[in-house]
């Protein structure tokens, strides 16, 4: 597993880390606690030192899996990221005391004192653009509360909004073949300011694992069944906002673009981390045998320049049309 620094002046991780969300169980088939714990160890196993979390997964499940799994073993160099800023307090609810609480349960349920990373959790706009959260969040550093903080984000105004508060280590975003737009002005904006990239749905919640079917179904509490038109939150967090119908017709043509020997998924993931801006993706696990496939992305070799440029016309020609939601 290769490893990147996260922000100029933050730390190695991962290539490919573990998101988190599942473990939480708030959408899908729930986790045994078991299988968690498995998914956890053999991620750890295969070199992954960087999980991704939230306070509100599975209220606050996912940080005590990752804090029992911390317990277990000692001696394991995980960075663990989490997140503040949904549930009760979204979306007028930030107070300096709402944000302390927040941290402090976490940091229970995770058993660590100091939290390597707390990132803002899509709060609204004009939230950030108030900015009197970001101090708050420098207080909390100044006093070892949290060593770095960043925020998560919807759109590439939050992400170069964000990048200008000094101290922002990283930003969280949504990246892959279906969403092109960042390359060209936040991931070169976000690596001249020296703030770390973490991506988000790297196979658009699945679809670019080229497993899908029209005759694919989603249990009725799934968010690709749910939020598939953003009935619930932001439609880009499922599918990357492209409708699934039309999803899946493009990922029929992508297929025929790659290279033999590499499956959709692992050039779909291999093509994030072709980018240099990129410091790891995070792509979630449902089993302990795909979060070992998933590591298996870093030892991959990199796209040909000219697929790159393919797949940037194939954005720009079949794709971006059909994105949806804040972008």
């Amino acid at each position: 597993m290769k490893q990147r620094m996260l922000g100029a002046n933050g730390f190695e991780v991962s290539e490919v880390g573990l998101g988190c969300w599942q473990l939480g169980a708030d959408w899908g088939a729930a986790l045994a606690e078991e299988t968690a714990l498995a998914i956890l160890q053999s991620a750890h196993e295969q070199g992954v030192t960087f999980f991704d979390t939230a306070n509100v997964y599975g209220a606050g499940k996912s940080e005590e899996l990752i804090g029992k799994f911390l317990k277990m073993n000692p001696s394991a160099d995980i960075r663990v990221a989490t997140k503040f800023g949904r549930g009760e307090v979204y979306p007028d609810g930030y107070t300096q005391d709402s944000l302390m609480s927040g941290i402090d349960a976490s940091r229970k349920r995770l058993g660590m004192d100091c939290l390597d990373l707390v990132q803002l959790h899509c709060i609204p706009t004009e939230v950030m653009r108030q900015g009197a959260i970001f101090d708050w969040l420098r207080e909390l550093q100044a006093k070892d509360v949290i060593r770095h903080f960043g925020a998560s984000v919807e759109t590439v105004e939050e992400g170069l909004m964000c990048i200008k508060e000094e101290g922002l280590l990283s930003l969280q975003v949504i990246y892959n073949l279906f969403r092109q737009k960042l390359t060209t002005e936040l991931l070169p904006e976000a690596q001249a300011k020296g703030v770390g990239i973490i991506v988000r749905l790297p196979l658009a919640s699945g679809i670019l694992s080229g497993k899908f079917s029209a005759g694919t179904t989603f249990a009725e509490d799934d968010h690709r069944n749910y939020n598939r038109d953003g009935q619930a939150f932001n439609v880009g967090e499922t599918f990357a906002g492209v409708p699934f119908e039309t999803g899946l017709q493009l990922v029929e043509e992508l297929k025929s673009m790659m290279p033999e020997g590499m499956s959709m998924a692992e050039a779909a993931q291999r093509w994030i981390l072709d980018h240099e801006a990129v410091s790891t993706i995070i792509p979630g696990a449902s089993k302990p045998e795909q979060a070992a496939r998933n590591a298996a992305i870093s030892s991959l070799p990199s796209l040909p320049d000219n697929l790159h440029r393919e797949l940037i016309t194939f954005y720009e020609d079949k794709i971006a049309q059909h994105v949806r939601g804040a972008y």
